[in-house]
């Protein structure tokens, strides 16, 4: 059964939508990630945040995450939220993103998606969240 953005706003009070990725391939694959357990991170440029853009995620926050015809995919809660430099990501995080298979090909992919994105730098400020899957709108309930 599909569930419509006004169902889960009202079984989710409070959660806002989102989506991973800057182009429909890119939100498949991180979609998919979080489904296999792969991806328990991610992250955005803290000035997004600081221009009205997306939320500020906090701790206990149920998001919505849409895929890129802005179908309900997933709803995951935040379990942690730091501020970190670019420069200052550790491995750990990084792998916690599910999309590389160490820290610098993090590094590389997403220095070329904030290139993509409003722009770049190694002292650029990302909010690091870590999440759990909480449903799976595909049909598999975590």
């Amino acid at each position: 059964m599909t569930q419509t953005l006004d169902t889960l706003t009202a079984k989710y009070p409070g959660a806002d939508s989102f989506a991973f990725g800057d182009s429909a391939e890119l939100s498949a694959e991180l979609i998919a990630l979080v489904r296999s357990g792969k991806k328990t991170g991610t992250c955005g440029a803290l000035r997004d945040i600081s221009e009205g853009g997306e939320a500020m995620p906090v701790t206990g926050r149920k998001a919505i995450a849409l895929d890129w015809d802005g179908e309900p995919a997933l709803v995951i809660e935040t379990l942690s939220v730091t501020i970190s430099r670019f420069c200052d990501v550790d491995a750990e995080f990084a792998l916690s993103e599910g999309e590389n298979d160490d820290l610098a090909g993090w590094q590389r992919d997403h220095q070329a998606f904030f290139e993509r994105n409003g722009g770049f730098s190694t002292e650029m400020e990302l909010v690091c969240e870590r999440f759990r899957l909480v449903e799976d709108l595909a049909g598999e309930a975590q």
